[in-house]
């Protein structure tokens, strides 16, 4: 399945660069916008797989367009430009870019650079997942001790006891553990709220 590319060009020789090197490396062309359209709705509009700038250098509104992009749409986003000191690579890899090609576009360089960026984007991807699950592994795991915490006084039971009072609740209302340790400290909360709110009536 061909590649499906968005091409974002500064001027018309730009234009016919991008052009003629996806067409050289058997890309298909979703989208070919001017760098001033609207590149949110045109990359909503178009569907594709990767973007493609030239330029000459990004300024600051551009880093914060593809850094807006990248925050809206998993798509991996390719910069051709004809300068690039240190500061500005940085910034643009802060800002989401995949790739950040100094000396400009030439039509052999296009295929792989794609590819290499392809495969960065995906394997960034996977590690992000990676931490994501990590990160909510670990939630989950602060919210399930403080959950049996919580029964544990309440029912003056174990600590076994507690889990597979939590587990019993998750697997009765087919949902996973964290979730049902979040549901017990609501109510738990809701409960220590309305004891609150009855003894500040009872003064």
């Amino acid at each position: 399945m061909s590649v499906r590319l968005m091409l974002v060009y500064q001027s018309q020789q730009g234009k016919a660069l991008l052009q003629q090197a996806a067409a050289d490396a058997d890309y298909q062309v979703a989208a070919c916008v001017l760098l001033e359209s609207d590149l949110q709705q045109a990359l909503q509009a178009c569907q594709a797989d990767v973007m493609i700038f030239d330029v000459d250098q990004p300024d600051q509104k551009l880093l914060a367009r593809t850094h807006t992009l990248s925050q809206l749409h998993a798509i991996p986003i390719v910069i051709f430009a004809e300068r690039g000191d240190k500061e500005t690579i940085i910034e643009a890899t802060n800002a989401g870019v995949t790739s950040y090609v100094v000396d400009g576009l030439s039509p052999n360089r296009l295929q792989p650079i794609v590819e290499a960026a392809l495969a960065r984007f995906k394997a960034f991807q996977s590690l992000r997942q990676e931490l994501h699950e990590a990160k909510t592994k670990l939630e989950d795991r602060k919210h399930i001790d403080k959950a049996k915490g919580i029964l544990m006084q309440q029912k003056s039971i174990s600590e076994d006891q507690a889990y597979q009072a939590l587990r019993k609740l998750a697997m009765d209302r087919n949902i996973k553990m964290g979730e049902a340790a979040c549901n017990v400290i609501a109510m738990a909360e809701l409960f220590n709220q309305r004891v609150s709110l009855l003894v500040c009536r009872s003064r």
